[in-house]
């Protein structure tokens, strides 16, 4: 950028101080390269004669403008690739996070897993190169739902199939390759949700609470959301945190009301003799 400018003052374009530019966002850079944009379009403008002149142009001054013009393309192209990779990588840190805090609340006595919600984007709110997770619906989305990357559907219902068969060490390894596959895609919920109900039926219910969890923070407004949170609770009780266990399965009622994973988490309270 300092390059770019140092280019623009000599050309006789009038740049921001660097005091403005440092508080600057990359979609505030942005904006400011189409702006020059446009006034280098102005400037090759009147630099096209219209009929002789008796004054002659500074020798160069087009071809610098060109220069300068192209130069203005590749950084915006720059910055838009830059903007992209931070919002994935913020995104990505966010996930992380709210999996590290599970792990500390589990070291942690008297902390409340039911109220470890949703991890912020890192840096606050995502911009338009980090869209917030969609909503998707408990089957797999129709051709007026949210876009499938080719070959998505079938993977996951192919892991679904081996759910379904009982074929639970296979179902865990396709529904895990399928979310690296298709990463942040709409069935990422579901597919959390039912890895751990894989993994549950292989007996590990301490990675099984993980993917609930995973499902649950990362996606509370998904469909599978009140299935996330009262599974997890169902597994914290299996797995000897019963007090735990009742916190969380108590608030599936409150977060979803009218969810018919209310009955679900009330029986699973009525086994654990919640309280």
């Amino acid at each position: 950028m300092m390059r770019l400018h140092a280019i623009l003052l000599t050309g006789v374009l009038a740049v921001a101080p660097m005091s403005v530019l440092a508080s600057e966002t990359l979609a505030d850079i942005r904006q400011d390269m189409s702006v020059l944009f446009v006034e280098i379009q102005k400037l090759k403008r009147e630099l096209s004669t219209t009929g002789p002149s008796a004054m002659a142009l500074p020798s160069g001054a087009l071809d610098r403008i060109n220069a300068i013009e192209s130069e203005l393309q590749r950084l915006t192209a720059k910055t838009e690739e830059l903007e992209f990779r931070v919002g994935s990588v913020a995104e990505d840190g966010a996930r992380r996070i709210g999996d590290l805090e599970f792990r500390l609340c589990e070291l942690e006595s008297g902390c409340d897993i039911a109220n470890v919600g949703k991890t912020p984007t890192l840096g606050g709110e995502t911009g338009t190169s980090a869209a917030a997770p969609q909503p998707v619906p408990q089957s797999l989305p129709s051709s007026a739902g949210p876009e499938l990357a080719v070959g998505e559907e079938t993977d996951f219902r192919r892991a679904g199939e081996a759910l379904a068969n009982g074929d639970f060490q296979s179902a865990a390894d396709q529904f895990a390759t399928f979310r690296q596959t298709y990463p942040g895609g709409p069935l990422e919920a579901q597919a959390l949700v039912a890895e751990g109900k894989a993994l549950a039926g292989l007996g590990d219910l301490r990675e099984a609470a993980r993917r609930y969890l995973d499902a649950y923070a990362g996606y509370p407004d998904d469909s599978v959301g009140p299935e996330a949170l009262w599974r997890l609770g169902a597994a914290l009780g299996e797995l000897g945190n019963v007090p735990e266990a009742c916190v969380t399965l108590s608030e599936v009622a409150g977060r979803y009301p009218g969810s018919a994973a209310i009955a679900e988490a009330e029986a699973a309270r009525a086994r654990f003799n919640c309280s």
